[in-house]
């Protein structure tokens, strides 16, 4: 009978409760929605081990800057208890489907707290390292603030930490999970940054020119000195008039450009074409704003940047 009751009363203590409670937080379900596939990675590293219900809106190889919604898309929000969206006008349809859908949840702005760079959203674009290498820089008045912050780890750390946030108010009883995995993912982002900067240290400065559909690489770049020339700008609903592409030919030329890359989400005809007039060819596929299917070559953010860099690295050195 004394045994009993030591037991029970060991049972009872608030350690053990608080285990308890915290075990069976963890065994539900968090519903989740994610606004495209990148930021659904970043999502399920932090959450690590706690089950998500997640739903991706836009998916792999799309393009979400031409994402148009359908009422089947509100019921992935209707019902969760968070929503992460990158904002910047990247994904502002968000806005008019989570009116749709009556939801009432946790919003993480995954990419509040970024340095900015300011880009003119219109064609012909060049950023990053090299002559008249331009940092990034608040943004200015009639100047559109670059969306695709996620292009550099290091900023990809700020992403995972805000989404630890939301994660935490979304579901407290596992905060201490969701700051440990943010920090372990960060510490992860720093070396995979490390490892970037090492492949790009041994090629000379003035050959850092890439050229690629868009204008989607300005932190990337930004991060690692290298200028990207782009046909479109920011927003992939610009289109460039043929005499941008003709002074992107005549630049390309006269610099001797010859690392051209087409993005994943888009369509090959225009860079084929640029490539073959200004005397250069395709090297490859970059992935910018949505990863690969599960087994293409950017199946998680990680991928993605070890994949662009190992392209964009090869084709600086000359490399088949």
């Amino acid at each position: 009978m004394r045994r009993r009751a030591l037991l029970a009363a060991a049972l009872s203590t608030p350690a053990l409760r608080g285990a308890q409670a915290q075990a069976q937080a963890q065994a539900t379900t968090l519903p989740a929605t994610a606004t495209f596939t990148i930021l659904a990675d970043f999502l399920r590293e932090v959450a690590g081990r706690r089950p998500l219900a997640l739903a991706t809106l836009v998916g792999t190889d799309a393009d979400a800057h031409d994402f148009q919604p359908r009422p089947s898309d509100a019921e992935k929000l209707r019902g969760a208890a968070l929503l992460v969206r990158n904002s910047l006008g990247f994904d502002d349809w968000i806005g008019r489907l989570t009116g749709a859908a009556g939801f009432a949840g946790t919003t993480v702005v995954a990419s509040e707290g970024v340095p900015l760079r300011a880009s003119q959203d219109g064609h012909a674009h060049s950023h990053g390292g090299g002559a008249g290498r331009r940092r990034p820089h608040a943004v200015e008045p009639a100047r559109t603030p670059d969306p695709h912050a996620w292009g550099s780890p290091r900023n990809a750390m700020v992403y995972a930490r805000n989404i630890a946030a939301g994660l935490s108010a979304a579901d407290p009883a596992n905060a201490a999970l969701y700051a440990r995995n943010a920090e372990a993912y960060a510490a992860r982002l720093a070396a995979l940054d490390a490892e970037v900067r090492a492949a790009f240290a041994p090629i000379p400065e003035e050959r850092r020119k890439v050229l690629t559909s868009h204008d989607a690489f300005g932190y990337f770049g930004d991060a690692y000195g290298i200028t990207f020339l782009s046909p479109q700008g920011i927003n992939t609903h610009s289109e460039p008039s043929a005499s941008d592409i003709a002074d992107l030919i005549r630049q390309v030329r006269a610099q001797g450009i010859t690392a051209v890359f087409v993005e994943n989400m888009a369509n090959p005809t225009m860079m084929d074409r640029l490539a073959r007039e200004a005397g250069a060819r395709v090297g490859g596929r970059l992935y910018s704003d949505a990863l690969s299917a599960p087994g293409g070559p950017a199946p998680s953010y990680e991928a993605l940047v070890r994949h662009n860099a190992r392209l964009i690295v090869a084709a600086l050195r000359g490399a088949a």
